[in-house]
């Protein structure tokens, strides 16, 4: 662990709850998941929050886990003023327009057969594998789509969490 990842981790150790759940909520909008995060502080190392995000995740219930999807944009349509999720989607946004249609038309698809937002991990990702990945996996039944949602969701929760405790700390 650098020094910075050191003090940004002592920093959310130390934060008053309100402030980390509101830091937490930024990498993830389930309230369950964030409440057995608090509930283990302090962590040790960054590897100790991560694995403690990845056993929260594991245990959320379907209503959990569509709360977590709640606080996540459509791929292509990063809110404004989202920093963050223009940031992980940044493969799509300089993708032709053709593609861009394309994937508004598979996500439209995608949330009227699974009744929520397509979630990927898209930090690092393609337009072009964003896309394939929905139509892939728009044959899924809901059960398998679920978990899938439920690995993608950890892999983006441990990327922000990352994030956060690269913070360094703050006067």
């Amino acid at each position: 662990m650098t020094s910075t990842s050191a003090s940004g981790l002592a920093r959310f150790n130390t934060l008053e709850e309100s402030s980390a759940r509101a830091e937490l909520h930024e990498a993830c909008a389930s309230t369950a998941w964030a409440r057995q995060l608090l509930a283990a502080r302090p962590f040790a190392t960054a590897e100790d929050l991560y694995a403690a995000s990845d056993a929260a995740m594991a245990g959320l219930s379907a209503e959990d886990l569509a709360e977590a999807m709640a606080g996540h944009p459509p791929i292509g349509r990063p809110e404004p003023g989202d920093p963050t999720s223009s940031r992980e989607q940044a493969g799509m946004a300089g993708a032709a327009e053709e593609l861009k249609a394309e994937m508004l038309e598979l996500n439209l698809a995608y949330q009227e057969k699974f009744g929520h937002v397509f979630l990927i991990c898209a930090t690092g990702r393609t337009g072009e594998q964003m896309r394939d990945a929905v139509k892939e996996r728009i044959g899924n039944s809901p059960e398998q789509e679920r978990e899938i949602v439920r690995t993608e969701l950890g892999k983006i929760n441990r990327i922000r969490l990352t994030r956060l405790v690269e913070q360094d700390a703050r006067p």
